[in-house]
């Protein structure tokens, strides 16, 4: 650039050595090189806290960091600029940047999953390439607007050489940032909607046609007519690469996975490979993160991939590539732009950028029939910019092809495209939306020959085997058949991109047997298991389906997958698994959270199953029994039971438990709080009608038809008396129990004893029946109907440990 000045700086020798000369590099480099580091780490943190209710990406808090030192910022302060980024530590600070560069280049090319790529569908490529074609054709006239608005200006003059300045601008506005896309999709809880399943193939498909275009036409915006030569021999090293490196390396990492003998030595020779193969590519005149990307795409993908990113990625991600995008920040002036006359021109320019993928997309998706708010919503999407559009700008800074003010505004149009995507999403698309009430969200509700939809939801295999035992038993007719959805819930820990690229779009036929990752090997399982299920039953179709989010939002994408497959049941497996002394011990606590999640906003009706080995019992002779107390839950528990009892070989027995007396006083808190705790207040007299109503028609159209079937009442005339009751109806033995969770009773008996209950989840006859005190062998499915607000959890979750010894002395 014109106005560029060089810094110089003295540097004392102290090393004899002719090869390596420098000074004592623990006293001078290395303090102001840990404070670079520590400085750009922490503030990033932090601007990622504030960022976090906007759903905004790392890259952009990241940028934030160095936009903060800018000279209208704390730039203006000399003295602390000097003491953060002093001349003499630049050096150091672009080189640790660089390196933490090559590695993420190396790590995206491992993340990307070849298999979708080669077998993507017609949608999801025609809207990957459109979102390429047309800012190709566009952007160079914005551009050429943009110099003829601009003008001439002495203190921020343009670059002379129009042609290396057009390749980049054209090729920064076609590529899409792929592990942003998969970030905004996870946090927006779009993820495994059908927009967000087309957007997410579409970014992947992008993404790597990016890294095409920017290996065969960047070298020419740096060689000029030498880069011919650049270009054929990084095809010849790519191809390399793939037919000979390849087939060596995973000979290479098969035997050492076969005899489980890695050690640190090994994995360090395989990633000094990132290293080496990134000299080769900049040695053949292409950018250095060429070869580190070809070098990840080439590994093994799955257990191999899986260690290198848990060792890797945090390191990596957290330290040294935020200082790379702290630089990119700190270059960008934007008083370059606001300093002259026509800048509102300029900020018309910087809209139509950001509108020229949007524009491309709303074409495409008109003509595969999807909606106007769906195109535009993926058209934004899509218009994510990542990691590649940041090295583009790098690469046009450091070779002085963009002047400042043309950086300024492909850098703010950049950096406009991905921060306006999660906000203007939630204003237009609305993804937590409160879900509108439908009565074929419940059980009870369900006509009798309307295909029963639901979720299953499960953590590993062992819960799949448990789930399709109590599915075999909602007897599945050609009159009512069933339609199951298993989600397979696998937390996010990591890289969000490198999950979901591992787990979406895979056609099971490709999935190698030694290669997978223990989250894939338990896909795997799963699907077998839920395939078998609808190979055996002819009224059953399955879908086998995961979700890859953190467990503290899991529920919110449950929730979706619910609403946008129209189920009448969503079943969660207990915490707690069967152990060997025969008694529950827990799996998971964040089982617990995610099934109390779902219960507070589900947007259909919800079961817990406790297995107690219910595999193991006879389905043709099985014997199921239902305590109705009273209210919604109840209703849809004794709904379930009787569609279960149309099943040959079932007896169904249903005990009714009458409150008298003290036990049948209402529970006036429950309408005095009924605005923090019930959707709606119910009204006691009513549920009592429709209990009546129901238990009427159930007596009359199953009892009096049905040998199978039986009814009883017991009379409760005190809270004491509940264990009690229970305990004379375990005698009689049963298979399993089907109870209501009973959130809606209004009992002030039910209201004190839910304060002695371990699990509220399950409310006080769950909580009591699943007890080991109780001593029941007999699983349970404890129900909640949908439509009368969901369970809140309070303060009672911290009673709950003191209380303990006193409820279990109780049953």
């Amino acid at each position: 650039m014109t106005d560029t000045v060089p810094a110089c700086y003295n540097v004392s020798i102290v090393n004899p050595n002719q090869f390596w000369k420098i000074d004592k590099v623990l006293k001078t480099e290395l303090p102001i090189l840990a404070i670079q580091v520590a400085f750009v780490a922490v503030l990033s943190r932090l601007f990622s806290i504030i960022y976090k209710p906007l759903h905004q990406t790392r890259l952009i808090s990241q940028i934030s960091v160095g936009f903060l030192l800018t000279p209208p910022l704390l730039g203006r302060f000399t003295t602390i600029f000097e003491f953060i980024f002093p001349v003499n530590g630049v050096v150091n600070v672009e080189v640790l940047s660089h390196i933490g560069l090559i590695y993420y280049a190396f790590l995206s090319g491992l993340e990307m999953n070849l298999n979708t790529i080669l077998n993507v569908n017609k949608k999801a490529a025609s809207i990957a390439i459109a979102g390429i074609v047309f800012p190709i054709l566009v952007a160079p006239c914005l551009y050429a607007l943009f110099r003829n608005v601009y003008g001439h200006v002495m203190m921020f003059p343009l670059e002379e050489s129009k042609n290396n300045a057009y390749i980049l601008w054209t090729l920064i506005l076609t590529v899409t940032g792929f592990p942003v896309v998969a970030h905004t999709l996870s946090e927006l809880k779009l993820l495994y909607t059908g927009l967000g399943k087309a957007a997410l193939t579409a970014a992947m498909i992008g993404d790597t046609y990016g890294w095409i275009l920017f290996t065969l036409f960047v070298p020419f915006s740096i060689n000029g007519k030498r880069a011919i030569y650049t270009v054929l021999s990084t095809i010849t090293f790519v191809v390399v690469c793939i037919f000979v490196v390849r087939p060596l390396i995973q000979w290479f990492i098969d035997r050492k996975e076969d005899k489980d003998e890695w050690n640190d030595n090994q994995l360090l020779f395989i990633i000094m490979g990132v290293l080496a193969c990134s000299c080769i590519s900049d040695f053949l005149g292409a950018h250095a993160i060429v070869g580190a990307f070809v070098f990840g795409l080439i590994l093994p993908h799955g257990k191999f991939a899986e260690l290198v990113m848990s060792i890797s990625d945090d390191f990596v991600s957290g330290f040294l590539v935020p200082l790379f995008f702290t630089g990119t920040g700190m270059r960008l002036m934007l008083i370059a732009i606001f300093s002259q006359e026509s800048w509102p021109f300029i900020v018309v320019i910087i809209l139509l950028l950001c509108a020229l993928k949007i524009l491309s997309t709303l074409f495409v998706t008109f003509f595969f029939g999807m909606r106007i708010r769906d195109g535009l919503t993926l058209g934004l999407i899509l218009n994510n910019k990542g990691t590649m559009a940041l090295i583009m700008l790098n690469i046009a800074w450091d070779r002085t092809i963009f002047s400042i003010p043309t950086y300024s505004v492909i850098t703010s149009a950049v950096l406009l495209m991905t921060i306006v995507v999660s906000p203007v999403i939630n204003a237009i698309y609305k993804p937590r939306q409160i879900f509108e009430q439908n009565k074929l969200k419940t059980i009870q509700k369900l006509r009798v020959d309307a295909e029963l939809r639901f979720i299953a939801c499960v953590h590993n295999t062992r819960q799949a085997a448990s789930m399709i035992s109590i599915i075999e038993c909602f007897n599945a007719t050609r009159v009512s058949p069933l339609h199951i959805f298993a989600l397979y819930l696998v937390e996010l820990t990591g890289r969000a991109a490198a999950l979901v690229a591992a787990h979406i779009g895979k056609p099971r036929s490709q999935l190698g047997e030694q290669n997978l990752t223990r989250s894939q090997e338990e896909l795997e399982s799963i699907h077998n298991t839920f395939d078998a299920l609808g190979e055996a039953y002819d009224a059953v179709r399955v879908e086998t389906l995961n979700v890859v989010s953190a467990y503290t939002t899991i529920h919110e994408d449950i929730y979706h997958s619910a609403d946008e497959n129209r189920t009448s049941l969503i079943l969660l497996p207990f915490h707690k698994q069967l152990g060997l002394e025969g008694t529950l011990e827990v799996t998971s606590v964040a089982y617990k959270d995610i099934n109390q999640n779902v219960m507070q906003g589900a947007p259909c009706s919800v079961g817990i199953f406790v297995d107690r080995d219910f595999g193991l019992v006879p389905k043709m002779n099985l014997h199921i029994r239902v305590v109705f107390v009273g209210g919604p839950d109840d209703r849809e528990a004794l709904a379930i039971a009787w569609r279960m009892a149309g099943r040959s070989g079932t007896k169904l027995s249903v005990v009714r438990i009458l409150l008298l007396g003290e036990a049948a006083k209402v529970d006036a808190s429950v309408h005095d709080e009924a605005q923090g705790i019930l959707s709606a207040v119910i009204d006691t007299d009513r549920q009592k009608e429709l209990d009546e109503e129901y238990i009427s028609t159930f007596r009359l159209t199953a009892v009096n038809n049905s040998d199978s079937i039986s009814y009883s009442e017991i009379d409760v005339h005190s809270g004491e008396d509940i264990p009690v009751v229970l305990n004379e109806i375990e005698k009689l033995g049963c298979d399993i129990y089907i109870v209501g969770q009973g959130n809606c009773r209004n009992s002030k008996v039910f209201s004190n004893l839910m304060e002695w209950c371990e699990c509220l989840e399950l409310g006080v006859i769950g909580d009591i029946l699943v007890s080991n005190n109780f001593g029941s062998r007999s699983s349970v499915l404890v129900v909640q109907q949908y439509g009368y607000g969901g369970m809140a959890f309070g303060n009672n979750l911290n009673q709950k440990a003191t209380n303990k010894g006193t409820f279990e002395s109780i049953v």
